[in-house]
């Protein structure tokens, strides 16, 4: 069941924020659940201070565990003010005021924070890339999320270049994988190019994501940002999947422009 509203006229307060969350957690038994939010690091634009602090206001004192997990994919470490910006909140307020937050930078090239869920067969690669790639690909994610009952996926849906429309499941690959997955991927979406990816939502490289995703043990919901600006326009909770698809239905709605 998904959660949610977005609208390409009005923005979300973050009461509504609150009451969305609230209600996408009560649905679902999260007391004592050992809790894994990925969450995007500083080159993506969403308010993730406000859903961090909600996420902690509403989770903390049920949840056994509340960590936080930076998806860089292949960027840069974040450091500490990297990490208190990214949160809106200083260091000294980190370990006062949510305590219980644990955050992690994930490293897509150290082999000890990487664990294999298994292989993409080089047959079901030819059927997605229409031939056009034709090679096993082995399938690795940080090792943490085995440590853990939930994995909360949090992040803003865009256009995308590679993918067609980013957020969902693409927080886990590349957001949080090993470097396999990551190459294949791009490179897909260089084979079938931009113009024709972008703002495409059922894409094959969006495939090879839900494809990799599906192979994650660990129980996984997602909330989907549609940014406005500085604003949030929508946030759906739901499956990744269900999430992912009304996020991009809305931000087709306010991102994308169509030219005769």
């Amino acid at each position: 069941m998904i959660i949610g509203k977005g609208s390409p006229q009005e923005t979300l307060s973050a009461a509504q924020v609150l009451e969305l969350c609230g209600q996408a957690f009560e649905s679902r038994n999260l007391n004592g659940k050992r809790i894994l939010a990925i969450i995007p690091d500083n080159t993506r634009s969403a308010p993730i201070d406000l859903m961090f602090r909600s996420v902690y206001q509403l989770l903390a004192a049920r949840a056994a565990q509340l960590d936080f997990l930076i998806a860089l994919g292949t960027h840069p470490a974040l450091n500490e003010a990297g990490i208190t910006q990214r949160l809106g909140a200083t260091a000294e307020e980190l370990r006062t005021k949510y305590p219980k937050a644990r955050i992690f930078n994930h490293a897509w090239n150290d082999p000890q924070q990487l664990r294999l869920l298994g292989t993409i067969a080089a047959e079901e690669v030819a059927e997605i890339s229409s031939g056009m790639m034709h090679e096993p690909v082995p399938v690795t994610i940080n090792r943490m999320i085995f440590d853990y009952d939930l994995l909360m996926i949090i992040g803003p849906t865009f256009p995308h270049e590679v993918v067609g429309f980013s957020g969902g499941n693409k927080y886990l690959f590349p957001g949080i994988a090993g470097g396999e997955i990551i190459d294949m991927f791009h490179w897909l979406g260089a084979l079938i190019t931009s113009p024709v990816i972008i703002g495409a939502k059922h894409t094959p490289v969006r495939k090879v994501v839900d494809r990799a995703a599906a192979l994650v043990p660990v129980e996984r919901m997602c909330l989907s940002l549609v940014v406005k600006g500085k604003d949030l326009a929508g946030l759906y909770l739901g499956t990744p999947e269900e999430a992912w698809n009304a996020a991009a239905d809305l931000s087709e709605k306010i991102h994308l422009i169509y030219k005769d």
